[in-house]
């Protein structure tokens, strides 16, 4: 009988939540699809997901923070800045296309790797740490781009090419939301990171009890960093997408945007307290 009731109480504290997040997903789309015109169109769902592929990898990235009992503030203006740098790159500078690409994930990175910094090493509290750094990364993104907008290449353009790898349009003028495709290659990726490496068993370990993570030989300092990077990693990435769907960055922009990521991961069954978590969780979330 205490066994049955044990199981019960597991249910009720681990099952049930991530039951919700996916009901809640369902009901909502119910309740729009009665009184939404056309929510069930296709047009509609594309719309929807081209508006969600950059908050999307973010949120991914701030997973692996919250993991760990930390929060990163600053994911929606690095990710911004990191692409108003690379659009300045490409229209300014003439960069090529690829590599101004290629500089948006390298800001992004390093900017995580500033925050695991300060964060792992510094021993900053996260909150102020990355506080920080959501200021900093607007200050440095306008600075570059001398607080003007940056552009980048239309679909049409031979420099355009890589706005089909997040919607690729077909000679009927069917749009395809290839990013869909890119944004579960991401996610399954930190799903295999968290659920079956040494890094992903390690950041639950600090996130449960740092201390004791400590005592049992773990690298706290280096892991905990880790996740501040994958969080910058995937910021990058959230750049290049939101330079594929919206072609123009405006400086100072991105503020807000981490608390979709945040409430998306605590909404999909990731604990603020750390130690519990999951990305497809927060992708429903």
């Amino acid at each position: 009988m205490s066994a049955a009731t044990n199981r019960l109480q597991q249910f009720r504290e681990k099952g049930l939540k991530w039951i919700l997040a996916p009901a809640a997903l369902v009901l909502l789309y119910i309740f729009f699809g009665i009184f939404g015109r056309n929510f069930f169109s296709y047009n509609t769902l594309v719309n929807i997901l081209d508006s969600s592929y950059y908050i999307g990898f973010i949120a991914i990235g701030v997973t692996f923070v919250i993991i760990t009992g930390g929060i990163d503030l600053s994911v929606g203006t690095v990710m911004m800045s990191a692409a108003i740098i690379g659009g300045t790159a490409f229209k300014t500078w003439g960069w090529p296309m690829w590599l101004s690409l290629v500089l948006i994930l390298v800001i992004g990175t390093a900017f995580g790797f500033f925050n695991g910094l300060m964060v792992s090493r510094l021993k900053l509290p996260p909150f102020i740490a990355t506080l920080g750094t959501m200021m900093i990364s607007m200050g440095i993104g306008s600075i570059v781009a001398n607080v003007r907008s940056a552009t980048f290449p239309t679909r049409s353009s031979p420099d355009g090419w890589f706005k089909s790898i997040f919607k690729f349009i077909s000679e009927s003028n069917t749009s395809i939301p290839t990013g869909a495709i890119v944004l579960l290659s991401v996610a399954a990726i930190a799903y295999i990171i968290l659920t079956k490496t040494k890094m992903g068993r390690y950041i639950f370990a600090i996130g449960s009890n740092k201390e004791a993570a400590r005592l049992s030989g773990v690298n706290v300092k280096r892991w905990e960093m880790m996740a501040y990077v994958v969080a910058g990693i995937t910021a990058g990435i959230g750049g290049v997408a939101f330079a594929a769907v919206y072609t123009t960055v405006m400086p100072a922009q991105g503020q807000g945007f981490e608390l979709y990521a945040i409430a998306g991961a605590v909404i999909g069954g990731t604990s603020l307290s750390g130690g519990i978590g999951s990305v497809f969780g927060t992708l429903i979330g």
